[in-house]
Parts: structure tokens; sequence; C-alpha cells
């Protein structure tokens, strides 16, 4: 796995300089890796030039494996996992992950967020909470679920994975659910290493333990949470799908490494959380993209916030690729780089092989990408992070 990863990390860096976009298989055998990047090599200089390069990323790699550990965490999450070190990955963290809640109903959230997952109520948001409407933020560690309300609530088609110090408060709390949960599609499965979990309209959640989960780089305003991050999101895409295209689209738009193994296209941030797309025989479409009354582009999707390293860099590739989008569902919008900059933001919502831009959308995914900066430097209000990082 480690080679794999030194293998592709060369490959994405060499193609980035290079202006390169050169097709390659994460699963394919070593010896294909081995005759694929001797090709390659012939056509940027030699290959004394790639061994060194290949030499330098390696020292790198182990002095990163001696620091952190063979991925001492892959036992939590499951066999499936294929972590691998997520060094120079240019997606900094998976911030929140917004969905629907049934508007009118802020007793199941609170019963399920709030009661049994002990996610922390933000601050940010106390007005709602005490209104008893409108959006709510849930807080868990640096992680947040936005939870906005809409005429149906969103059911995510994936899971999202929790990580928790112990299991056992969990399981407390689960032998006696507020009983409003009763009435919806609420409900549990306790696997011994882990407790599946639906939420009150059916999105499935993954708790695990594991006491050093919490990213030691901040965390949400607020009072403490019981759970210490969200460390996994899974979403199904339909069978067929190119997983090799996502992993190149984030290769590419973000500098973020990743590899497709087990019919699953896994995407890993610096902080060591993975964002997971599965192949699936029943998978939903991810995103409702359309218009308003207007006729200007609206999404009432589910959508992820992503904090990246080079907020200009991403925006000028994914801008090449045809893929900057702007929902007029938030005030907030960027149609240029300049806004992008003053607004610390943009959007992305089609996933795209840079390899075949022209080909259309591998998937629609609406991400907020944002900067942990502003304009001139300091910290962006919304960041997390404790300072901004280096």
């Amino acid at each position: 796995r480690a080679l794999h990863s030194i293998a592709w990390q060369a490959h994405c860096t060499i193609a980035l300089h290079a202006g390169m976009h050169c097709k390659l298989s994460t699963h394919a055998p070593e010896m294909q890796h081995a005759q694929q990047f001797s090709k390659l090599a012939s056509h940027q200089g030699g290959q004394q030039r790639f061994l060194a390069f290949i030499l330098l990323l390696m020292h790198k790699q182990v002095v990163a494996f001696q620091l952190t550990g063979l991925n001492s965490r892959a036992s939590h999450r499951g066999s499936a996992s294929m972590q691998f070190s997520a060094q120079g990955s240019g997606i900094l963290l998976l911030d929140h992950v917004n969905m629907n809640h049934e508007a009118g109903r802020h007793d199941l959230v609170r019963a399920f967020y709030f009661e049994l997952l002990q996610c922390a109520p933000d601050p940010r948001k106390a007005m709602n909470l005490k209104s008893g409407k409108k959006t709510l933020w849930a807080n868990v560690g640096i992680n947040q679920f936005h939870l906005s309300e809409g005429v149906r609530a969103q059911i995510l088609d994936g899971c999202v994975e929790l990580a928790y110090p112990t299991l056992d408060a969990v399981r407390h709390r689960l032998s006696h659910p507020n009983e409003i949960l009763s009435e919806s599609a609420f409900g549990w499965t306790d696997n011994t290493d882990h407790i599946l979990i639906h939420d009150p309209w059916g999105s499935k959640f993954r708790l695990y333990a594991d006491s050093g989960a919490r990213d030691p780089r901040g965390v949400q305003p607020g009072d403490a949470s019981e759970g210490l991050a969200m460390t996994r999101l899974t979403l199904n895409v339909p069978e067929g799908t190119s997983l090799d295209g996502i992993v190149r689209f984030y290769q590419h738009v973000f500098c973020c490494p990743g590899l497709v193994a087990d019919n699953s296209a896994v995407i890993n941030m610096t902080n060591g959380q993975e964002l997971r797309f599965e192949l699936h025989c029943d998978a939903r479409p991810l995103d409702e993209p359309g218009f308003n009354e207007d006729g200007l582009a609206l999404n009432n999707g589910i959508h992820l916030s992503i904090y990246v390293e080079n907020l200009t860099s991403a925006f000028e590739r994914a801008q090449q690729l045809g893929c900057i989008y702007v929902n007029h569902r938030f005030n907030r919008r960027a149609y240029t780089l300049e806004e992008a900059v003053e607004q610390c933001m943009f959007r992305v919502l089609n996933v795209v092989d840079p390899m075949s831009p022209d080909s259309g959308p591998i998937l629609k995914l609406e991400h907020e990408v944002r900067s942990c900066t502003n304009a001139d430097g300091s910290k962006y209000k919304s960041c997390p992070f404790d300072k901004v990082p280096e």
C-alpha cells in the first residue's frame, strides 16, 4: 500500500508540474506500475532524474511513517480500509455535511443529534434552537452537520463514521432512547466493535471507539461534544461510475491523494479523514440541481464543505474544467477568482475526469470549497483551526 501511495504521488506531481494527464490504474499489478512509470520518465528527461525524484518521495514517506505509524486506526475502521499517508494533501479538512431535516421537526433533530449522538449545539445557531425552526448546526469535535430545513428530509445515500472515546455511554443511551424516535425511521444494530444507527429519516451512521481520533488542530465553537471527529464519509454511486476518474478529479483540482480499491474510490485528507465513493447497485443521485423562479441555478441537495490549502489554485483548475458553480440558494456567490478570494470560498457541482472533461460529469456533488484565510492573510472567521496552517 505504501508503494502504491508513493507511485501515485509521483504520478500526480509529475503530471501537475508538466501539465500532463496520464492515465494510470491504481490497482494495476506492480510490474505494470513500473512499466508505465518507466515510459513516463522517458518523457521527463531520462531515468536518472525520475529515479532521484522517486527516492526523494520515498524518503519523505518513510519519515512520515516513522512519525505517524502505519495507519494505526485502520483496525478500528474494518478490513475494507485502504488508508495511506495523506502527507501533501491539498484538502485540509472535510468540515461539514449539509443535509435537510424535515421542517417543523426540531424535536427529532434534538432527540437524535443532541441527545443520542451528543453532538454539541453550535452557539451561532442558538436562536434557531430556541425558536424551534430554521437551520441547526451540530458539532462533533472539529466537524459539523449543517441541518437545514426542507419540505422533506434528505437521506444520505451512504454512511457517516463518527469516532468516540468509548461506546459505553452511547450504548447506555440506546437502552432508553427518546420515545419520539420510535415514530421515525430510527433504528440501530450493535456489532460489538461498532454500532450502526439510522437517524429519524434513514441516514446511516457508523459509530466506533477511537480515543485518539480528536483533531489537534482545533475544534468548533461552543460546548464540547462527546464524539471526537467525523473520520469518514461514504457516498454510494451507481455501478459503472468511473472511480479512477473521480480520483483523478480530486488529484487534479485539489492536489489530494486517492486510490481505487474494493469497488471504492478513496480520497484522503491531510488529517486522515476519508471521503469514499462506493459502487452500489441501488445508488441514488447525490444532488438535486435545478433553477429558481428567476431561472438562476439552485441546488437543494446534500453538499460538503472542505478547507483547501490553496484556494486560488483550486479555483483556477476547477475553472479550467468548467466546474465552477454558483448556488443561488446561498447568499455567498463567487463567479470569478476575485470574488472567491473575497468570499473565502467557491462552489463546485460537477465531478469530471480531467482526462476527458468533454465527456460530461461523472457525478454531481456540491462542494463548498473554503480558504482558511481572508484576502489579507488573517484567519477566516469560520475556520475551526486554532491557527492558520503553515
